[in-house]
């Protein structure tokens, strides 16, 4: 099995699915295509030049961001490492199948716009909605408990909070 660390442009061809392991664990899973484009000078127009498809698999933290973020048709960028796994079918032939399991994703923002939501710490009896606790965070008001700490610096375009933690 071959390893490296890759960054992989492509488009969501699965709707992801999540799995929990038996070892308490949890996954989500989904194949990527990335197709490959070139400008054929002749005609203007962008031409297609072979794609890659992979399957990508998220662990840990990155689970609630792609069931809550990711679908099917998405643009995205993976980064993560990939594997090249050999096999034989039952028939016998062998084959080669490509996996990266992805220790970071995102929109493409060059063929999307997407709203960036922070993730929270959840609060003991919130189900992790920080919105459900008095004097939570609202796009007007920022982070909770920030309002009025000095140590965070805010924006002097719309007094966001620049420096808060993640």
């Amino acid at each position: 099995m071959y390893e490296a660390v890759a960054t992989v442009v492509g488009t969501v061809v699965t709707e992801p699915v999540k799995r929990d392991l038996p070892s308490g664990e949890q996954m989500i899973g989904f194949r990527l295509a990335s197709t490959a484009r070139r400008l054929d000078r002749e005609t203007g127009e962008w031409v297609d030049n072979g794609m890659l498809f992979l399957s990508v698999s998220c662990w840990r933290r990155l689970v609630a961001g792609v069931e809550a973020s990711i679908h099917r048709g998405d643009p995205v960028i993976v980064q993560g490492q990939l594997r090249s796994n050999e096999y034989r079918t039952r028939d016998g032939a062998q084959r080669r199948d490509l996996e990266m399991r992805a220790h970071t994703l995102g929109p493409d923002l060059t063929r999307c716009t997407a709203r960036v939501e922070r993730r929270r710490a959840a609060q003991p009896g919130t189900g992790g909605n920080i919105s459900a606790v008095p004097g939570a965070a609202s796009a007007e008001t920022g982070v909770v408990g920030e309002q009025d700490d000095p140590k965070v610096e805010r924006s002097a375009r719309d007094n966001v909070p620049v420096n808060a933690d993640v």
